[in-house]
């Protein structure tokens, strides 16, 4: 192992635990700026002071601005690397949960989506201070609306053409080898709006039209498009329903969400069309509010997972997974994109949100391993 990478590891194991909890105590709700005004100064808090702040607009509108350390180096010619990552979550106030030991495991409301992975991006930012002679900038972007994002994202052209772009979504492994993401998913939000007529559901209920029950077949149309097996790999679950104002009354409008992943984005957007624009005198409207890239960067990274894995003393090899992440978005304009360089873990956006203790030691080599990696391609 590199002995850059093996002295950092320690360092960001002795303070992974201290450092996410301080993330994990701030419950920060996608949208909530209170949240991650708090949330962002704690990260500020523990980056390196000769990182610079920048506060970013968002994305998406009425949100708190992102957050951006840049890190300067002093080899003008040398490359330029993104570490991303968001500092969002998808638990509401009322049922977050402050970081817990228990056993094997780190839990807590952020720990693995994304938190646990933001300290490492952070604690990397610190081991890079010494070498700022082979770089010309490290910039770390943590966002405000990554769980939750149906505007375009409006970093891209700000980093289009740099080196690298490192993500630090949760880690995983494949065959028992510490693996990278080089392939995702694009992923899309269909939602159906539903405008029916309100009537007296004992006295009436025939003259009404039934917009709770237009949706329930709306969205068995669009499960009936589900094809993880298929040539798209496509996954499409109805997840939010709402409809309804009292329990007497015809419901007369609702709204339907559905979670939509392929490897293509004209499968997602074909979803949609499974809807029929009218049912029992129920009016259907379709739109798609949320449209997220695939990412495939298999061709672009050999050479950097081949740094990796000589630096980490290990192998690192190319994976895919089914979620999305910001890392999409960067890959048609980065073409060396990586990630999961976080931690491994488990049951993401669920109240037994994890870390698994053990895998700390390991992703930190890795995560650091690539980083050199990257800065000496």
């Amino acid at each position: 192992m590199d002995p850059w990478v093996e002295e950092h590891a320690a360092h960001l194991v002795a303070r992974f635990e201290r450092d996410t909890a301080a993330l994990v105590a701030v419950s920060s709700p996608s949208g909530d700026v209170d949240g991650f005004e708090e949330c962002a100064a704690v990260a500020v808090a523990l980056a390196p002071e000769e990182a610079t702040v920048e506060r970013p607009p968002c994305s998406s509108p009425a949100y708190a601005p992102d957050l951006l350390l840049r890190l300067r180096g002093t080899r003008t010619d040398g490359p330029r690397v993104l570490l991303l990552g968001h500092l969002d979550t998808v638990h509401h106030h009322e049922r977050h949960k402050p970081l817990v030991r228990d056993g094997d495991k780190l839990h807590g409301s952020g720990t693995v989506d994304m938190k646990g992975g933001d300290v490492f991006a952070l604690g990397i930012l610190h081991a890079l201070v010494e070498r700022r002679s082979e770089f010309a900038e490290v910039a770390c972007l943590l966002v405000a609306d990554e769980e939750w994002r149906t505007t375009p994202f409006v970093h891209v052209e700000a980093f289009a053409g740099w080196d690298a772009c490192l993500c630090f979504e949760a880690g995983q492994l494949l065959g028992g080898e510490e693996a990278l993401i080089v392939r995702r998913k694009g992923a899309g939000t269909v939602r159906v709006l539903a405008h029916g007529r309100a009537a007296h559901s004992g006295s009436a209920p025939d003259r009404g039209r039934n917009a709770l029950l237009a949706l329930s077949a709306a969205a068995q149309a669009v499960a009936g498009c589900h094809d993880p097996d298929g040539p798209d790999r496509l996954t499409a679950v109805p997840t939010v329903m709402t409809s309804g104002d009292a329990f007497n009354v015809v419901p007369a409008a609702g709204e339907l969400l559905c979670d939509v992943r392929s490897d293509r984005l004209a499968a997602i957007e074909s979803v949609g069309e499974a809807v029929p624009p009218e049912l029992d005198g129920v009016r259907l409207e379709v739109e798609l509010v949320r449209r997220w890239p695939p990412m495939d960067s298999r061709a672009t990274t050999g050479a950097l997972l081949e740094g990796s894995a000589k630096a980490a003393g290990r192998p690192v090899v190319p994976s895919g997974r089914g979620g999305a992440s910001d890392a999409s978005h960067f890959a048609p304009v980065i073409p060396v994109t990586v990630d999961g360089l976080g931690p491994r873990g488990g049951a993401a956006h669920n109240p037994g949100e994890h870390v698994l203790i053990a895998s700390v030691q390991p992703r930190a080599e890795v995560a650091l391993a690539t980083t050199l990696a990257a800065l000496q391609r």
